[in-house]
Order: C-alpha cells, then sequence, then structure tokens
C-alpha cells in the first residue's frame, strides 16, 4: 500500500429546481467523499477544478481546502462534502485534483478523474457513487 494515498468517491446529481433550461443555466451538485487509504496523516490544503461544458467552455476554479475547510485526514478516516457548479449546458464534465500535505512534510496531489454532470439522462441525482482512484 502507497503510503501517501487518498481514496476519491463522487455522486453528482443534478438539481432541475434550482435550474432554468430556457436561460441555458443549469445546476449540479455533487458530493465528495475523500478517504485517507495511505500509511500517514495527511491534510488537504487546496483543490483544483476543471469544469467542461459542451459548448468547449472550461472553467478552472482553484482554491485553499473545501467549502472552507482544510480536513486533517488519518489512516482510514474519511471526509464528506457537498458543493456545486452552473453550466450553461445540460452536459458537462469536472475533473481536477486535491493538494496535500502529510504529517511528515510529504506533499503529494490526488488526481480526481473526470466525471459526468448530465442533465438530460433523466435522473435528477439519485446520489450514486463512484468510485475513482
Amino acid at each position: 500500500m502507497p503510503k501517501y494515498q487518498f481514496l476519491v468517491e463522487v455522486a453528482p446529481q443534478y438539481l432541475p429546481d434550482q435550474s432554468t433550461p430556457d436561460e441555458d443555466l443549469y445546476v449540479f451538485a455533487y458530493t465528495i467523499t475523500i478517504t485517507n487509504t495511505g500509511d500517514v496523516t495527511a491534510q488537504l490544503i487546496a483543490r483544483t477544478w476543471n469544469v467542461n461544458d459542451a459548448n468547449g467552455h472550461t472553467e478552472k476554479v482553484k482554491g485553499l481546502g473545501v467549502i472552507g475547510q482544510q480536513p486533517l485526514l488519518k489512516p482510514g478516516q474519511s471526509f464528506e462534502y457537498t458543493s456545486g457548479t452552473r453550466l450553461r449546458t445540460a452536459t458537462g464534465t469536472m475533473h481536477g485534483s486535491f493538494f496535500c500535505v502529510a504529517e511528515d512534510g510529504e506533499k503529494f496531489d490526488v488526481d480526481v478523474p473526470m466525471f459526468v454532470l448530465d442533465a438530460l439522462s433523466g435522473d435528477t441525482g439519485t446520489g450514486e457513487r463512484r468510485t475513482l482512484h
């Protein structure tokens, strides 16, 4: 098992009650669960997201922590949060990374592979989780 490793699970959800498709506004929530699957306590310091709509427009979002927090995770501990994004198209994707620092001073990135935001699937958000490594 790698010494520095986080497992990321994502559950995206379309929010039709907050969206106005006739004005090209589609609102999505996503719930992220981060689990420290490594051997060393580590803290999530910052995040970077690439939010892509179906027209090829990409928005890069960078910031400290997630939802105003910088969780410190011991091996086996998880942190879950929900955030959101808006698109000008009914479908899009997101991917990004978390920058972390272990308690021994080692810095590492945790990639969050691409996941789909889809208002057209008819799924209004069952919250089904996808495990991303």
